[in-house]
């Protein structure tokens, strides 16, 4: 295919524009050329998103068989482009997120479960759910059943720029006693990066439109099974320690947030890692072993170094604190002799 990535630098868009390479695809990207340089044997046109009338002069008069769009702020820019796009492209992929469904989220919620409001004209970027929302009824608009609508769980693999996957790799290397945020059997939802990005590609190929959920199924890992293999590939002796979800609570220790395994008031919400999954698995997804996310993660950041954190993206500075971490340690071990 002819393919038109917007993005196309940090994690999504990254894994888009080598897993299009791979399957022989001609790419395209569009972004401020800021971040890093092109891939080999991509066409890099450069546009300032905001600006329509920059964007419309980088487009020119191109035609895409597909085009997948990564943008993550103010849905009126999604709008703009796919207006632009409408009769140039054949099909329009969003990555889109399971934020936009109305909180709390069902147990077990499929595609059909309530949504926040939207507005595709909206040019706020301070609301992440009703963005993401706006941008997918922007590219309804435009592309109606053409348009494929990805609403991701959390996203890992290589190049995670938002510091879940990454820090606990670093703190793993530095081996030692290492809180964890137990239970260790509560189950994990995630799509990596490359899993989803080949999906996309392929229901681009086959004309799928429509609205997805997309994570691996329920049950399908756990949050000790993804840590163990994350100390596993590092090759750390590290011990893990795992801490109740109401300690973490008492202990107003924010570790497991990151996660979404738990939230301030909530030590297990529901409805975050149970997503029912099936049409992306009908529809195609497949996933690739926990080891492989994990390795290829540890193998990049070796390769690359700690990636920039996004702005928009908590540090770990603001759920993390090595003396907290001491203190609940300490805790946790006398629970577990008494």
């Amino acid at each position: 295919m002819r393919v038109l990535v917007i993005g196309g630098t940090h994690h999504v868009g990254r894994a888009l524009v080598e897993t299009a390479l791979r399957r022989g695809d001609t790419v395209t990207t569009l972004n401020r050329g800021l971040s890093r340089a092109p891939a080999p044997g991509v066409e890099a046109l450069v546009a300032d998103r905001t600006d329509p009338d920059a964007v419309r002069l980088a487009l020119s008069d191109q035609t895409w068989d597909a085009v997948i769009d990564t943008w993550a702020w103010a849905p009126n820019v999604v709008r703009d482009t796919a207006r632009l796009l409408a009769d140039r492209a054949g099909h329009y992929g969003y990555v889109s997120s399971r934020g936009v469904y109305a909180w709390p989220w069902p147990t077990g919620a499929d595609e059909s479960a309530p949504l926040v409001a939207g507005d595709p004209g909206s040019r706020d970027n301070a609301d992440y759910a009703a963005a993401k929302r706006g941008g997918e009824l922007a590219v309804i608009e435009s592309f109606g059943e053409r348009a494929l609508l990805a609403r991701a769980g959390m996203i890992l693999g290589p190049y995670e720029d938002v510091g879940r996957i990454p820090w606990w790799l670093r703190r793993l290397q530095h081996g030692g006693p290492v809180l964890a945020p137990g239970p260790a059997d509560a189950a994990v939802q995630y799509i990596d990066a490359i899993d989803m990005a080949s999906w996309m590609l392929t229901a681009a190929e086959r004309g799928i439109g429509g609205a997805f959920n997309l994570a691996g199924p329920p049950g399908h890992t756990t949050i000790g099974a993804l840590l163990e293999t994350a100390l596993e590939v590092t090759g750390s002796n590290a011990e893990l320690v795992w801490a109740p979800a109401e300690v973490l609570e008492q202990e107003n220790f924010l570790l497991g947030m990151e996660f979404g395994l738990r939230y301030p008031g909530d030590s297990h919400p529901t409805g975050l890692h149970d997503a029912d999954v099936s049409a992306a698995l009908a529809a195609g997804l497949t996933l690739r072993p926990l080891r492989e996310t994990m390795a290829d993660t540890w193998a990049w950041l070796q390769r690359e170094g700690d990636p920039a954190p996004r702005p928009d993206a908590p540090s770990p500075a603001q759920w993390f604190d090595p003396d907290q971490e001491r203190r609940v340690l300490d805790l946790v071990r006398a629970r577990d002799h008494t």
